[in-house]
Formats: C-alpha cells, structure tokens, sequence
C-alpha cells in the first residue's frame, strides 16, 4: 500500500525538524554547560568571563528555540525590538528615575552602550521574555483553541517575566550588577522598590504589544509538539540565581526561587501533557 501525501510530507516535515533542532540543542547544552562551570568557579579570575559567556549562549538559545517554529527574521526582529525596549527603559531609569526607579550600573555588569546602559541588560530582557512566552505556551496549551488565547499569553507571560525578575535583583545585586537609589517607599525587594516591579511588568506588555504579530505561526497546520527548551532556561536562569542567593545567605531569596521553580515546573508539566 502506497504512503498518503500527508504521510509523506508529515515524515518530511519531522526530518525537517530534527535537522532544525539539533543546532538548537546544542546551544542548549552548552548554555546549561556554562551554568555549571559558572558556579564551579564562583569567585575566580575567569568569573566575569564565564558570565558573559552564559549569558550570551543563554540568548543564542533563547532565539534558536523559536526559530525552530518560526521564520528566523522574525525571531530575530522580535529579539532586537525586546532588547531596544528594555535596554532604553533601563537606560531611560538611571538618567531620570522612571520607569524603574533612580539606579546606577556597576562595572561588573560591563561596558555600556552609549554611555547608558550596559550591554548585558538588553540580553537579559531577551531571555526573560522570550523564555517566560515559552513557559505561558506550555501552560496554556489546554486552552489554545479559546479566542482570548493572545491576552492569557500576554498576561501569562508578563507574571512569568515578573516573576523572573523577582529573582534577578538579588542575583544582580550580588553580582553588583546594578545598584537601587533610595527612595521615599520604604518597603523594597533587595533595594527595589514595588514600583520598579510595576515598571517591569508595563514594559514588558509594551514589548510583547509590539512582538506578538511577529511571533505568531502564519501556516496552519497542527499544534506543534509541546517544546520544553523555554522551561529549561527559565527554570536554569532560576536555579542559577538560588545557588547565588545560598551562597550569600540570602534564604528568603532562596525559598522565594525554589517556590517559583516548583509551581512553574508543576504547571508547564501540567500543561504539556493536552
């Protein structure tokens, strides 16, 4: 009996797929590679180097895990508008105080683009938003089909970048990535204050306002299979900022992220499996 067309062109597909997803997860493995020799040399020499090398494939596989569903110059478009958006507001936030908050970099976070802003930061916005619409995706997968799908993941995806960023200031002011200016609000987050989360949260619904369109599949066709590469690195960029938060003895920090990583881990588990 002779295969049907859509046999063909389904097994044509899949070895499309594996071929585009290979590359995809060896940027992986050598992200989560770098992770590892990172913590290993905590406090060394080759410290900064190894955090600029993490934080540069960590990028590169954010990008190569969506485009192995989408177009690449869409992906890569998205990319530059996320980084430009989120690097200006925080460059926008140490010279006038909004929408974060008064800041200022430190040195360690590197050289800084235009004498504004570091550029780590605009990478780091990147990985949080590309990675927490990853996490929404598997969440959501039980209500794909619903019509208000693109707000749940606007909405979804921003919890899931604040929650990242919850976990990232303790991180960052260890590292002394950047350092919170004192303001009038007494009540503050590793010296953030709730109104720099507030901030987070408003750009990223900007950027992803303006990423969505590019980030939608054009070609109809089946639901694609569930990819858990967003979950890794959401949850490995987590992990990292625990071991850094019990390193310094920051444990509110570290139950903060073992119970952000538990409830994501159990609702994207959920969520994969429809």
């Amino acid at each position: 009996m002779q295969p049907s067309t859509d046999s063909v062109n389904y097994a044509n597909g899949g070895s499309s797929l594996r071929k585009k997803v290979w590359p995809h997860q060896l940027v992986l493995a050598l992200t989560l590679a770098a992770a590892a020799a990172a913590l290993l040399f905590e406090n060394s020499a080759i410290q900064r180097w190894l955090d600029a090398l993490l934080l540069l494939l960590a990028t590169a596989a954010s990008i190569s895990a969506l485009a192995c569903q989408l177009p690449l110059q869409s992906v890569l478009f998205a990319a530059f508008i996320t980084a430009l958006v989120g690097g200006a507001a925080h460059g926008l936030s140490a010279r006038t105080g909004l929408p974060f908050g008064p800041l200022s970099f430190g040195n360690t976070a590197g050289p800084q683009l235009f004498n504004t802003v570091p550029w780590t930061v605009p990478l780091l916005w990147v990985i949080a938003i590309f990675n927490s619409r990853g996490v929404a995706r598997l969440m959501l997968r039980p209500w794909r089909r619903v019509k208000t799908y693109g707000f749940l993941l606007m909405g979804l995806t921003t919890l899931l970048a604040l929650a990242f960023d919850l976990a990232l200031e303790p991180f960052a002011r260890t590292k002394h990535l950047w350092l919170w200016e004192p303001t009038k609000l007494s009540l503050t987050w590793h010296g953030a204050s709730p109104l720099s989360f507030v901030g987070w949260a408003f750009v990223a619904l900007i950027i992803l306002a303006f990423i969505m369109p590019y980030l939608i599949r054009k070609q109809p066709g089946n639901p694609s299979a569930p990819d858990f590469a967003p979950l890794a690195l959401w949850l490995g960029a987590i992990i990292l900022f625990a071991v850094s938060a019990a390193q310094s003895g920051l444990w509110a920090a570290l139950a903060l992220n073992i119970i952000l990583a538990g409830v994501v881990a159990v609702f994207s588990s959920r969520g994969a499996k429809w």
